[in-house]
């Protein structure tokens, strides 16, 4: 397993070692003893996979504590525009966001640790993200930010997006609690 750093601490782009053939190809995409030796010693608990439709943009979700969750994404078809905020008061890239486009055909990863928001936007046609949890879904400790928040400022790659009204709802940064206690 490849692993990139980014400007966020934490967060992790991975590129899986792929074998292929004119069969096809095979991949490990996780292995809790490749990951434990990354310094990534967690339980997942919970699988998710979601189709979307272009300009579909989904986010930017989190858990608060004690729900809070590390995800592992992955793009099993299409392309997508994934992005991260940190919202670890005390951090030194507190309020900072970064994003990477992550595909079927790259088959990177994106490794995002608890304390971000997270939220994607699809640019192909249709999307299937799969994505691992180290804590199950809790909607009473779920938030939602803005997902076109000015204090934050995501460069989103698509100009009218397609939102729940959930994602619709979501708050701005400046009402997001002040005290975030991430393990």
């Amino acid at each position: 397993m490849n692993v990139q750093n980014t400007s966020l601490p934490g967060v992790l782009l991975l590129e899986p070692k792929i074998f292929a053939d004119p069969r096809g190809f095979f991949l490990e995409s996780y292995n809790r003893r490749v990951f434990a030796g990354l310094g990534l010693d967690l339980e997942f608990v919970q699988d998710n996979h979601s189709k979307s439709c272009r300009n579909t943009l989904r986010g930017m979700h989190l858990q608060l504590p004690p729900k809070a969750q590390d995800k592992l994404v992955r793009v099993l078809s299409g392309e997508i525009f994934d992005v991260v905020v940190d919202l670890r008061h005390g951090s030194p890239t507190f309020r900072q966001w970064e994003g990477h486009r992550l595909d079927a055909n790259s088959m990177r990863m994106l490794f995002i640790p608890k304390g971000f928001a997270h939220g994607f936007c699809v640019l192909s046609e249709t999307a299937e993200i799969f994505y691992k949890c180290t804590d199950f879904y809790a909607p009473d400790m779920e938030m939602t930010l803005r997902w076109d928040d000015p204090m934050i400022g995501i460069r989103w790659p698509v100009t009218a997006p397609i939102l729940s009204g959930r994602d619709q709802k979501g708050q701005p940064f400046d009402a997001m609690p002040e005290a975030f206690a991430w393990p």
